[in-house]
Parts: structure tokens; C-alpha cells; sequence
């Protein structure tokens, strides 16, 4: 709980990944993928519930071994690939609050595929939303500008390159560029209304917690190379201060 407020976390985590099968099971330092989110929850200490939300028993047995819950099974219909947040955070939501007997007032998605988050990231977006009265609040991280939207191209069907946005043409130079940020996975807050009545995840007040330190979203085993290289460096950096 904090400030008053009934926090659950929901760590989803299919078993039919298509990139690197079993990617939340993925060892990354000795530990799965899942286990890592597991450990943010423990370290955070203001969760009153953290759940799995799995359609997979391995996956569900893994994730009760770091301290998570499994008390119900993701339904094939909320399975799939094209399957959104909202769907799978409010099936979550209905199935724990059923369960205990409670309403929770916050709800938490923490992604096992963001394996450089800390406990500090998921209070920092549970605080802003809490504090400043958000309805969600993500964390995201600044684009380098070299990427910005406005300078994106697309090649056409017949191999025609363009702008994507062809308002990118009246772009000269980089101070024209305004900064632009990208969601990083690490963690989203939720109100418990946000979700249930307004059906979104990214609502018309929807506020952002920034990160600048590097974060990895794992998709790729070239993904998970550079997440191990870079929480090894911040482990060895962190032991190194006195």
C-alpha cells in the first residue's frame, strides 16, 4: 500500500513468444526474465498483491518461485499475438479482485522483457500517478533525434523512398526538432478507473516518468546480450561505491 492506496501488480508473461520461445523464462545473470520482475516486487515493498497473469504451467511455476502468484490461467482468446495490455490487465484485474474480495486501487504492469527496471521506476510511476492525480502514468525514455519522427522515411510499394510525414520537409536543421520520447517497458500505473470504465491504458491523462539511463526491451537474443552487459556493468558499478 502507499498513500492509502491498494496496489496490485500484474507481471504478464504468455508462454507462445515467437522471436525467442519461452522468452520470459529466458536466464539472464542465473535468473529468468520473470524472476528479475519478481525481484523488483520484493525490493519495492508497497505491493499488496503481485500476480502473474500466464497461460503457461512452466512459466506460472517459475514465477511462483520469485515470489509471484499464479491464482488464475490467461484463456487462450487473451493469448495470442495481436492481443493489447488493456484486455490482459483487465482480465487480470476482475479475476484477482473476484479472488480476494477487494478493489485495488492501483494496478501496476511490470513486463519481464524489461529486465533493467528497478524498484525505484515502479514507485516513481506509482508516486506521479498518486501525487498529481494522472489516470495513467508510463515511464519512457528519451529518442535520439537522429530518429525523430519527423525525419522517418518509407519506401513504397513500387520502392519509391519518401517522407513519412511530409512535414519533415520543412525540417532544415535540429533545433526546428521538438524531443520526443518512446515507451521503454520498464513499468505503467494504472487507476483501477482508468482500465475498468475508461477502457485504455494510454488515457487523455496519461503522465510520464523519464529515464535516461539505458533500458533494454528484450525481443531479440542480441536483446538479451546487450541487457546482460549493461546490469552487469551497473551490478559492478553499484558494488564498486563505497
Amino acid at each position: 500500500m502507499l498513500n492509502g492506496r491498494r496496489i496490485l501488480a500484474v507481471v504478464p508473461a504468455r508462454g507462445g513468444s515467437k522471436g525467442i520461445p519461452l522468452k520470459n523464462l529466458q536466464p539472464l545473470l542465473g535468473q529468468p526474465l520473470i524472476a528479475h520482475a519478481g525481484a523488483v516486487v520484493r525490493e519495492a515493498g508497497f505491493f499488496d498483491r503481485a500476480v502473474v497473469s500466464t497461460d503457461h504451467p512452466e512459466i506460472a511455476r517459475v514465477a511462483e518461485e520469485a515470489g509471484l502468484s499464479a491464482p488464475f490461467w490467461r484463456p487462450p482468446e487473451l493469448s495470442g499475438d495481436l492481443v493489447g495490455d488493456l484486455e490482459v490487465l483487465v482480465h487480470a484485474l476482475v479475476e484477482v479482485e473476484r479472488t480476494d474480495g477487494v478493489a485495488y486501487d492501483v494496478v501496476v504492469m511490470l513486463q519481464p522483457t524489461s529486465p533493467l527496471r528497478t524498484a525505484g521506476h515502479a514507485a516513481a510511476v506509482v508516486r506521479k500517478l498518486v501525487d498529481e492525480g494522472w489516470d495513467a502514468v508510463w515511464t519512457v525514455s528519451p529518442t535520439d533525434i537522429k530518429y525523430h519522427p519527423l525525419k522517418t522515411l518509407s519506401i513504397g510499394a513500387d520502392g519509391t523512398l519518401s517522407l513519412f510525414d511530409g512535414r519533415g520537409s520543412a525540417v532544415v536543421a535540429r533545433q526546428q526538432l521538438s524531443p520526443v520520447y518512446h515507451r521503454n517497458g520498464a513499468a505503467y500505473a494504472f487507476t483501477r478507473a482508468c482500465l475498468l470504465d475508461g477502457r485504455a491504458t494510454l488515457p487523455a491523462r496519461a503522465g510520464a516518468v523519464v529515464v535516461d539511463e539505458p533500458m533494454v526491451s528484450i525481443d531479440t537474443a542480441e536483446d538479451l546480450q546487450r541487457a546482460e552487459s549493461l546490469l552487469r556493468a551497473r551490478r559492478a558499478q553499484g558494488s564498486g561505491r563505497s
